[in-house]
């Protein structure tokens, strides 16, 4: 695998679908259904899927490509894939509330080891490197070449204090029963898988999800987590979050910084 020829291109397919996501989203309407599955689906969904699978499948033909929008057609029992979930965060961008990504993810073995997540509308970009590290990108993002960036690692959490960072969409009751079994300092709210590169940057110690997700819309932020010292762990056993699972379904599951003494659900 040619990964800084995958890097630069992931990367490039998530600047260009982020410009057409928010086209779409500075529109004074836009189309909004509901899918299979009751979840809303917009017309910056569509395009951005396009966008990157057509940019995907031109430059690496002979990867299998896993994307939400086209979910339904996958039937894959393959360990090493590419997996996209377009606009994740959809009803945070129907709410114009901007915590909303593009996330890319190469997964080999089960492992997702490379990831772009990129929060258009906050003008964050994250990623990993050719060599699996992971860095913030700042400044104008230039499609062709890469910028100003700066290696990001997960925080040293004082048990006695953690941040915590936790959905905004889908936080529960359940949800706030697990963080109430650690010493919180503070938490915060964010939607998509910006979670997971808060963790990543050491602005969160930890992230617990309590329900439902797909891989889809964990693999680019578990990739740069990884890449930043962190880790995914399913919550049942404390086990490492794996992928290419039957129906793609995620378990609950916590993203952390190490040295947190975490308890099983």
């Amino acid at each position: 695998m040619d990964y800084d020829a995958l890097m630069h291109t992931m990367r490039r397919l998530a600047l260009e679908a982020g410009d057409k996501i928010m086209e779409i989203y500075h529109a004074d309407d836009f189309d909004v259904r509901a899918k299979s599955d009751d979840s809303p689906v917009t017309e910056a969904d569509e395009a951005a899927d396009a966008l990157i699978s057509d940019g995907l499948r031109a430059a690496f033909p002979d990867i299998a490509l896993v994307t939400e929008e086209q979910s339904d057609t996958h039937d894959l029992d393959v360990k090493d894939f590419l997996i996209v979930d377009p606009l994740d965060g959809t009803k945070e961008f129907i709410h114009r509330r901007g915590d909303f990504t593009v996330n890319i993810a190469l997964v080999e073995d089960g492992v997702p080891t490379r990831g772009v997540v990129y929060a258009p509308a906050k003008n964050r970009l994250f990623f990993t490197d050719a060599n699996g590290q992971s860095v913030e990108e700042t400044g104008d993002f230039a499609k062709a070449s890469i910028g100003t960036t700066k290696k990001i690692h997960v925080s040293d959490p004082d048990t006695d204090a953690l941040m915590v960072v936790a959905s905004k969409s889908h936080r529960d009751q359940a949800t706030d029963d697990y963080i109430n079994r650690y010493s919180v300092k503070d938490s915060k709210s964010a939607g998509s898988s910006l979670k997971f590169c808060l963790v990543a940057t050491g602005e969160a110690d930890f992230y617990p999800r309590l329900g439902r997700t797909m891989e889809w819309d964990t693999a680019a932020g578990h990739a740069v987590l990884n890449g930043a010292g962190g880790e995914v762990l399913r919550l049942d056993d404390l086990q490492t979050l794996t992928y290419g699972k039957p129906t793609f379904a995620n378990p609950f599951f916590v993203a952390t910084a190490p040295g947190i003494d975490l308890t099983p659900v």
